[in-house]
């Protein structure tokens, strides 16, 4: 009996330790545009927990600036999608109340697509950082500035953008 007992306490005591990473393991969408300029289709990633030490502000900064990476990457190749031009990197991140800035290199003025891609790039990201708890809006910055617009001049970035303006 006390064997049993034993082996029965070793294999929960193995579970639980195997399986901690995934209890209360969050999940955000990566959203990306179809190419239809208007559907979104999204991309389910893992958030790490919160790690010893680090404050609930870290962790919403460092949930951001993920989201918003990954959101600028785009989905996988095989999935057609309205992209970021080719060599846009999120540059950082900040988080004030609940409007996050995302600031962008220069390559994204590169798109190619008009206003239909500007639009489709940006409602991605829009849709994708505030699908984080505590997320309403997202202002945007090229290479640390505030802009009014990209060159092309088609989609407003000099206020905050939020899912309602799509």
């Amino acid at each position: 009996m006390f064997v049993v007992l034993l082996a029965f306490v070793a294999a929960a005591t193995w579970y639980l330790s195997s399986h901690r990473m995934t209890r209360g393991q969050q999940t955000i969408a990566v959203y990306y545009t179809k190419l239809d300029g208007t559907s979104l289709g999204d991309v389910r990633i893992s958030l790490r927990p919160p790690q010893p030490g680090e404050s609930a502000a870290e962790h919403l900064h460092n949930a951001v600036l993920y989201a918003a990476v990954q959101a600028v990457a785009g989905p996988p190749n095989g999935i057609n999608a309205i992209r970021f031009p080719p060599g846009t990197r999120v540059l950082g991140v900040s988080v004030q109340d609940s409007i996050a800035t995302v600031d962008l290199s220069k390559d994204v003025e590169r798109q190619a697509g008009g206003s239909f891609g500007e639009n489709g790039e940006f409602k991605a990201l829009v849709y994708t950082v505030t699908g984080i708890e505590g997320i309403d809006a997202l202002q945007v910055t090229v290479e640390g500035a505030r802009v009014q617009t990209l060159p092309g001049g088609h989609l407003e970035l000099d206020q905050p953008l939020r899912r309602s303006d799509w």
